[in-house]
């Protein structure tokens, strides 16, 4: 049986996925580990906790000890809005916090899989169908650590034989968890912001086209290229993963077909619609499909029907 670490657990991503891996290798199998926020409710009550800042990477040896990790999901970063307004925060954190798990795994051997983002390309990256192999020159600090972290990755595996996997994420999506200061956090509030006041304000201008995935695509993403032959895996760290691609119109109009009275006006932010422009409009997926059999559930309809329905009672 697998021993996973999950880093930033408490993140969006990572709280929920901990639960997820949690249900699939056991309770006691899966270590959330968070930084300064302790979690609440099932997070800490279903299995073991523990401090774990990615920039010490001698309290990442240690816990990576204590419980004999195998694996480790990376999730520990600083998002795209956050980290144009403390860049060096998330140069520490998403590449020297990396580097340190990295380390750590080439001594106790472990396998890790590293996120990257759609943040990792540039203006002058084809938008539309993005290729998996293409020019990546960001104009971001987030895109910056994101592609020096798929590079690193590659070399961890090419150079020390490190078992290293990732996704390029889109914008995602959750009915559980806020988001935590991302370009994309629109599509999120938009849903609460619906069901509460029937009217939202965004700060994406209208026709801003982006990848997005519903939360259950995304985990289902990260454990199906951890469990996948590695025989078949080619590209390894950087694997674009696509399901859906819309601008704030059509998430509007899709919402109006639960909640017709719904109205959408805009008051635009200059720094996250410069970052959603140099964003793809949508990304090929199809190496991941070929080398580990990419598949999704959710389309933007079924996500939205779903999203209504999770939060109309949450919010109750």
């Amino acid at each position: 049986m697998k021993k996973i670490l999950v880093t930033g657990s408490v993140g969006q991503i990572g709280s929920e996925l901990t639960m997820l891996l949690r249900k699939l290798y056991g309770n006691d199998n899966v270590v959330a580990g968070g930084n300064r926020t302790k979690p609440t409710g099932k997070l800490l009550e279903s299995g073991p906790f523990e401090i774990v800042d990615c920039t010490d990477a001698q309290k990442v040896a240690d816990v990576v000890k204590k419980y004999e990790i195998d694996t480790i999901y990376h999730l520990a970063a600083i998002l795209s809005a956050v980290a144009e307004a403390k860049p060096n925060l998330a140069w520490n954190v998403n590449i020297n916090g990396l580097y340190n798990v990295l380390e750590v795994s080439r001594e106790y051997k472990c396998a890790v899989f590293t996120p990257s983002s759609i943040g990792a390309f540039g203006p002058s990256t084809p938008p539309d169908d993005t290729p998996q192999d293409t020019i990546q020159r960001p104009n971001t600090m987030y895109g910056v650590t994101k592609v020096a972290g798929e590079l690193l990755c590659d070399y961890y595996f090419k150079r020390f034989n490190v078992d290293t996997r990732g996704v390029r994420y889109p914008g995602i999506i959750s009915n559980e968890t806020l988001p935590g200061g991302g370009t994309t956090d629109y599509a999120v509030d938009i849903y609460y912001e619906a069901i509460k006041k029937k009217q939202y304000t965004c700060f994406l201008e209208a026709g801003t086209f982006l990848d997005m995935m519903y939360m259950p695509d995304a985990l289902k993403a990260a454990v199906d290229l951890m469990e996948a032959d590695p025989a078949k895996l080619i590209h390894r760290n950087a694997f674009n993963i696509s399901t859906m691609s819309f601008d704030p119109e059509m998430l509007g109009a899709s919402i109006r077909k639960h909640i017709p009275e719904f109205k959408l006006d805009y008051d635009v932010d200059p720094i996250r619609q410069a970052i959603a422009a140099s964003w793809p409009n949508n990304m090929d997926d199809s190496a991941a499909t070929e080398e580990w059999a990419w598949n999704y559930d959710f389309d933007l309809a079924k996500m939205t029907a779903d999203m209504l329905t999770v939060l109309t009672k949450k919010l109750k």
